[in-house]
């Protein structure tokens, strides 16, 4: 019999009604918490086996870093500098529109020095000094490959599995299925360098696409406000502000009550969340406490807020107080002109930052439970898109290889996975590929990614979509 008390309903809220009552308790455990809440639990009922990270640390480098530059070490292509790029070797693969009508492809060995490092000969490049040092602590993956051959398809795949924006990111993903460790911060954090140049960075990139909002990243800034809008305004105390979103959760109360739209829920949720927030961010983002020595780790940058450093400093402290994912990006890395000049600057801004997060976790003891990831969306050409002169050359865009590097989490130290020809052009063993990076990180934190899922307009998603092996060889 029909109901009138469903008359002014829509469609999906008549839908959702059946789950009123379970809506209505889970909304009464978001109502009035203080900053002792106990961490939130995520979808998953228990992990799918033992993990070996809780907690991911991401440094993105936006733009591609030059691998045989940095990493892959070619000195065949330094001998066969200024020739043609052999038609074999590129094999009637696709170039981007911004060097696919250059007359000429030559050949543009690197202009800097490699030496091996650690106790496994590591190949590194004289742009890395810190890095080298704790090379022993890096799984160095010298396959990736990538389906994208532009930027933002090719970024928005690496934060999302998909080329496609509007999926979540998977630092959503991981708060969505293993939930918080500390209900004081959010779950998934997200801080990029001030003053970078270059593609830009959307904010979709640490979105929650069709998972509930409460799983979005939160960008912490520079400056007075790392959180914008989170300060009371001026003549609200912390009182007042606490008896305002009781009566507003209340009001929403009844809003569910309704309607049963489990996104009241999320809206009260985040409320609470910012009202805790107001207490612990100015917290960790205050550097003032750490020593000197520490400071000195990550070098002078580190003093400065914004930076990568400071950054990667504020990483560790995140990853301290509970937060689930740390997401940095540094900007700058898309070099197609003045390639010599602009990768020193990169890496003078973010060689030391990156190593010293790797020794800090190291030492206080969490680099074994957390998988630090460095790396960007592709790799860059063996040829010279441009003019190519005795100190001077760019490179292209190129997904077909590059290298990453993954530290701590559980990962083998001291190894170089993977090889590729000798013109770091195309990958001859052990490819890795996006989808099966992001299948091994869930791994790593004890999730089978075929089995996190969702289900949206009709269909069960996943980070890896219906792709990804995890590659066991990359797991201690």
């Amino acid at each position: 019999m029909f109901d009138p008390a469903f008359d002014n309903l829509n469609r999906r809220c008549f839908l959702r009604a059946g789950g009123l009552s379970l809506g209505a308790a889970a909304l009464a455990q978001l109502l009035p918490r203080e900053a002792t809440a106990s961490a939130t639990p995520g979808v998953l009922d228990a992990l799918h086996h033992a993990p070996r990270a809780k907690r991911v640390i991401y440094l993105f480098m936006s733009g591609g870093p030059s691998q045989m530059d940095l990493w892959d070490y070619k000195p065949k292509l330094n001998r066969l500098n200024g020739e043609q790029l052999p038609e074999s070797v590129r094999d009637g693969q696709r170039l981007t529109g911004m060097s696919a009508n250059q007359a000429t492809l030559p050949l543009a060995g690197a202009q800097f020095d490699f030496a091996q490092h650690g106790k496994h000969g590591a190949w590194v490049s004289e742009l890395l000094p810190h890095t080298a040092k704790v090379v022993d602590e890096l799984c160095v993956v010298r396959s990736m490959h990538t389906d994208a051959i532009n930027h933002d398809p090719a970024i928005t795949f690496f934060q999302t599995g998909s080329q496609n924006a509007g999926r979540p990111s998977i630092g959503a993903w991981l708060s969505y299925g293993l939930g918080s460790l500390n209900d004081n911060l959010p779950t998934f954090c997200v801080l990029v360098s001030k003053g970078g140049t270059g593609q830009p960075i959307y904010s979709r990139l640490w979105g929650s696409g069709f998972l509930p909002s409460t799983h979005q990243g939160v960008q912490l800034r520079a400056g007075a406000d790392p959180v914008l809008y989170l300060n009371n305004p001026e003549g609200q105390n912390r009182a007042a502000r606490r008896a305002l979103l009781d009566r507003l959760a209340d009001l929403h109360q009844l809003q569910h009550e309704a309607t049963g739209d489990p996104r009241v829920l999320e809206r009260i949720e985040q409320y609470e969340m910012a009202f805790r927030m107001q207490a612990s961010v100015p917290d960790v983002t205050d550097l003032s406490g750490e020593s000197d020595e520490t400071l000195d780790l990550y070098g002078p940058d580190a003093r400065e807020p914004g930076t990568f450093a400071a950054n990667c400093l504020l990483a560790r402290r995140l990853a301290e107080r509970g937060v689930r994912f740390v997401q940095l990006f540094h900007r700058g890395w898309d070099q197609h002109d003045n390639l010599p000049s602009d990768i020193r600057r990169q890496c003078a801004a973010t060689d030391q930052g990156a190593a010293a997060l790797v020794t800090d976790l190291k030492r206080r003891g969490m680099l074994e439970d957390t998988l630090v990831v460095w790396g960007g969306e592709f790799g860059r050409t063996a040829y010279s898109q441009g003019a190519l002169t005795a100190d001077n050359y760019g490179r292209d865009h190129h997904p077909r290889c590059f290298t990453m590097w993954l530290a701590g989490g559980g990962v083998k130290p001291g190894l170089v996975y993977g090889e590729t020809d000798d013109f770091s052009y195309n990958i001859t063993k052990d490819p890795v590929h996006v989808h099966d990076l992001h299948a091994t990180m869930l791994h790593l934190l004890g999730v089978d990614h075929e089995r996190l899922t969702y289900k949206h307009q009709g269909r069960r998603y996943r980070l890896t979509d219906v792709h990804g092996n995890v590659v066991q060889d990359l797991i201690a």
